[in-house]
């Protein structure tokens, strides 16, 4: 009896809340270190006494590690496991925040905050993967758009420590980051709490640590449900054979002719809301400031547009299973494009605050449709390795969008920073739209399964 069918056939219950809470708070700190850097970076302006190239640099470090971190977490987890990988990953991110607040220069403060954001980049791209493998199908969109919108309390939490840390003492820069240190706590918890991907069991050959981990996880809904379980269905497509591969496997197999149409259209995806997305909030508090509003109040603000994360992530993670991923993600990438659009034309601070959180809303909700279709996509032997490419791809426009928005600032101002994104936006809206595949209500191994079929007719991942 097929393994990932019985797992299909659960209801959704406490063990399924559970894991929702464990990896989003892994999330939530993930969000945490990728927005506290926009608040950060008017103080470190004036100690190490940078220009506003350098300034760019900073906003683009965590993102650099981010790339490389998610690179190598996918990689690993399809080799040594999801779970073993993600404990490394918060303990990388949360020790090098720690260093990152000790930081003695410009040069120290900018190595600490690439490893910090390695740690986070590697936990980011292996959580959605790794969690995915436990969802019933008729629930997954919901779990991992409601997953991803843990980032937004992370957001939000960056933004009460920017209005309220961070100003509030002589080296408010330096304690906010000691914050960021502290869910290192969340390892022992954890280590304990958190079983292993059967799936990913399964892909390695070992059908009995699998069996076990699936039975347990039956028993667990069982008595959370206090009723019988749901017939296993027969007719549930096979799992995948145990799978060995190499780095270079990987590649040939997603760029083949059975894949890279799909690994093309999701790569592209990546980079269009994640350069939108950094470029807006990694700037966002500084260019409010140009505009002639103070520091305090560009934090305040800046906490209100933070806050529309929130309903952005759980509207889309709502829609994902009502309208299908590949709609969510091109309804929410058009209403950023809008909302763009009037940004770069709103002069009252207070049409710029609201456009913000239009805008915010928007790009947050795309970002729910992502991460529920980028794991649904690729088969189990090479889920997390494939997630992973995929991030460390749209951390390409997170490296480049503070750079880019920095020049694009100085020389056309807002007008230009939020033509970019529009213009950015639509691009993706037609590719998702024309390319993607829909993925709701389907099994994993049914929407991998015929991509596994014509590439064993094509000769194979190999």
């Amino acid at each position: 009896m097929s393994l990932s069918a019985r797992l299909d056939r659960l209801p959704m219950s406490r063990p399924h809340f559970l894991l929702l809470l464990i990896g989003g708070l892994g999330y939530t700190f993930d969000g945490m270190d990728s927005a506290v850097v926009a608040f950060l970076m008017p103080s470190v302006r004036e100690v190490f006494a940078l220009e506003q190239a350098q300034l760019g640099i900073v906003g683009s470090a965590a993102p650099f590690g981010f790339l490389f971190g998610a690179l190598i977490a996918g990689y690993l987890g399809d080799k040594i496991g999801r779970k073993q990988v993600m404990m490394w990953a918060l303990a990388v991110y949360a020790v090098a925040s720690l260093a990152a607040a000790l930081s003695w220069s410009f040069e120290s403060f900018l190595l600490f905050r690439i490893i910090a954001g390695a740690g986070a980049g590697a936990e980011s791209a292996i959580i959605a993967p790794f969690l995915s493998e436990f969802v019933p199908k008729h629930r997954r969109g919901w779990f991992l758009g409601a997953l991803a919108g843990f980032f937004s309390f992370g957001f939000v939490g960056a933004a009460l420590i920017g209005r309220f840390v961070v100003p509030a003492f002589a080296e408010g820069w330096r304690w906010a980051q000691v914050i960021t240190f502290i869910p290192i706590v969340m390892l022992l918890w954890w280590r304990r709490s958190l079983p292993e991907s059967p799936r990913y069991l399964i892909t390695q050959g070992r059908h009995d640590d699998a069996e076990r981990v699936v039975t347990d996880f039956e028993q667990r809904v069982g008595r959370a449900t206090g009723r019988e379980l749901p017939p296993v269905d027969p007719n549930a497509p096979a799992e995948e054979p145990p799978t060995k591969f190499a780095f270079g496997k990987a590649i040939r197999y997603l760029w083949g002719r059975s894949m890279w149409r799909i690994t093309a259209t999701t790569w592209l995806i990546w980079f269009v809301i994640t350069f939108s997305y950094y470029g807006f909030f990694t700037w966002i508090p500084t260019l409010l400031v140009d505009k002639g509003i103070d520091v305090t109040t560009s934090f305040t603000y800046s906490l209100f547009i933070y806050l529309a994360q929130i309903p952005g992530y759980f509207s889309a993670a709502w829609l994902n299973e009502k309208l299908d991923r590949k709609f969510t993600i091109a309804m929410y990438l058009t209403g950023g494009a809008l909302a763009a659009l009037w940004m770069s034309r709103a002069e009252d601070p207070a049409l710029v605050t609201l456009a913000g959180v239009t805008l915010s809303f928007f790009l947050n909700g795309t970002y729910a449709g992502v991460y529920a279709y980028t794991p649904e996509v690729f088969p189990t032997w090479l889920r997390a390795t494939a997630t992973g490419m995929s991030s460390s791809f749209g951390r390409v426009g997170s490296i480049t969008a503070p750079i880019i928005i920095g020049l694009f600032a100085a020389q056309w101002g807002f007008v230009g920073v939020f033509g970019l994104t529009t213009a950015v936006l639509a691009v993706g809206v037609i590719c998702t739209l024309l390319f993607a595949v829909r993925t709701a209500g389907r099994s994993l191994e049914d929407i991998t399964g015929p991509v596994e079929t014509r590439a064993a007719k094509t000769g194979g991942p190999a």
